[in-house]
């Protein structure tokens, strides 16, 4: 009788354990973020850059073709990091400016919490971009355990320095290591994986800086690209390859410290598109900050031995804001929380190519411009701009276009197709309705502002 009762409550405790619950299934989970990187300045879309490592891994996974993030940075970082659109966190209008005086808000809960409440040891190494006025604002306060890399974008890659503050940190903490940023990231990066405890499951995020400006590369790579007559875009060249090799540096530091391909997911993408002077957006439109396919479509790639098929392509529409919800169900978290999500769980769209979840993905709602994709239609609406704005257009605009047959939006259909342009019209005004005020932060900051000598260390 009591072998037949502990059986019966055996069996109840494994029935409403979490899939999830045992942490050796508990995937490792590296994520990869490339800073304005387009989506034909990749090998397997066809660049004449050297990208062998992020060519690797599209061939070892499994290549998103219609993967969406925002128009610039933080936008893309916020929405990865809370599951939720960036009009919901007042970061809709453009990115965290260093003198700026707000950031990803507090009361959000993210990725790193949510991975730290089942376990896992999180670590952030490369570019923040979500906000420093305050300590509490900072990467260990939200839920990493390690942090290394920098606060703000645009920083100089050799010295470290942005607007004249030093901006080179280390568990939120000044740090002074000297070198071209990329390498140093790379190889902080494979450290912490060199030194982790494979019992624990480890999720490392890596947002590069690499390739936005300021245009600095070593100069070795640079002198790998001198038959491209622009010199811009040579050096532009030299820093993606120069992230490349970074790339494989982590890549191979998981090997060698047997971390077991079946149980270690790999996600890499870029945080918008690429900026058109400099990088190639391939067939696509426009670029960085526009809300055309070529602002906000980037190259996207799933890896994990056994649970993906080596090669695959998956063309259904899915957003970065898919990444939270997506990455916690897989580690058995817990999806419930007080604010509500705009993230689906696209995990069978990525290992089945089942259709994408989503009835409807916000592009971005400002008081200014929006797009939205329902279907295979999208609507872009490019309104007048104020001078704070990074997306600027010389007069209002309402263009509808079929994406699945015309990758380019060359043909506006909002004439032709007048019921599905007033539907989705509709729903973006909705969501418009739903929008929180928006932060924008000055371009340049107040008269009187002081540049401290560290910025977030004030």
């Amino acid at each position: 009788m009591k072998l037949s009762f502990t059986i019966a409550v055996l069996s109840l405790s494994l029935f409403f354990m979490p899939s999830n619950a045992n942490s050796a299934e508990r995937p490792h989970i590296v994520l990869m973020m490339a800073d304005d990187l387009g989506w034909g300045d990749v090998g397997y879309n066809g660049s004449e850059i050297s990208t062998p490592n992020i060519d690797k891994l599209a061939e070892n996974g499994v290549r998103l073709n219609q993967f969406y993030a925002q128009p610039v940075c933080s936008p893309t970082r916020g929405a990865l990091l809370t599951g939720r659109y960036p009009m919901r966190l007042g970061l809709q209008c453009g990115v965290v400016r260093p003198w700026a005086q707000h950031g990803l808000p507090l009361d959000e809960r993210t990725l790193p919490q949510a991975l730290s409440e089942v376990g896992y040891e999180t670590a952030v190494v490369g570019k923040w971009h979500l906000g420093h006025c305050e300590p509490n604002y900072l990467p260990m306060k939200r839920g990493f355990n390690q942090q290394y890399g920098h606060y703000n974008g645009m920083l100089d890659y050799f010295t470290h320095i942005r607007d004249g503050g030093h901006d080179w940190h280390r568990n939120d903490k000044p740090n002074y290591d000297e070198g071209y940023s990329t390498n140093l990231i790379g190889e902080h990066a494979a450290r912490i994986i060199a030194e982790h405890d494979k019992q624990k499951p480890l999720f490392l995020y890596v947002p590069f800086n690499a390739p936005h400006t300021p245009l600095q590369a070593p100069q070795e790579y640079i002198d790998r690209y001198a038959d491209m007559k622009n010199k811009g875009r040579r050096t532009y060249a030299a820093m993606v390859t120069c992230m490349d090799d970074a790339i494989g540096r982590i890549t191979t530091a998981l090997k060698q410290n047997n971390f077991p391909a079946k149980d270690t997911l790999i996600f890499f993408c870029s945080d918008n598109g690429g900026i058109r002077k400099l990088g190639s957006n391939g067939k696509l439109r426009a670029g960085k900050g526009t809300l055309y396919e070529g602002g906000v479509r980037v190259p996207a790639i799933a890896v994990w031995q056994e649970r993906l098929k080596p090669g695959a392509v998956v063309d259904e529409p899915l957003h970065v804001v898919d990444l939270y919800p997506t990455l916690l169900q897989l580690a058995g978290a817990k999806l419930s929380q007080p604010k509500p999500l705009d993230g689906k769980d696209i995990w069978s769209a990525i290992a089945k190519n089942q259709p994408s979840p989503h009835d409807v993905i916000l592009l971005n709602v400002t008081p200014f411009h929006g797009a939205v994709r329902i279907g295979d239609w999208k609507l872009v609406h490019n309104g007048h701009v104020g001078a704070n704005v990074t997306q600027v257009s010389p007069k209002e605009t309402w263009e509808l276009f079929n994406i699945r047959n015309d990758i380019s939006e060359v043909n506006d259909l909002s004439q032709k197709r007048p019921k599905v342009f007033q539907r989705l019209k509709a729903k973006l005004t909705a969501l418009a309705n739903e929008a929180t005020e928006p932060n924008i932060a000055p371009n340049k900051p107040h008269a009187g502002f002081q540049v401290p000598k560290t910025w977030g260390n004030e």
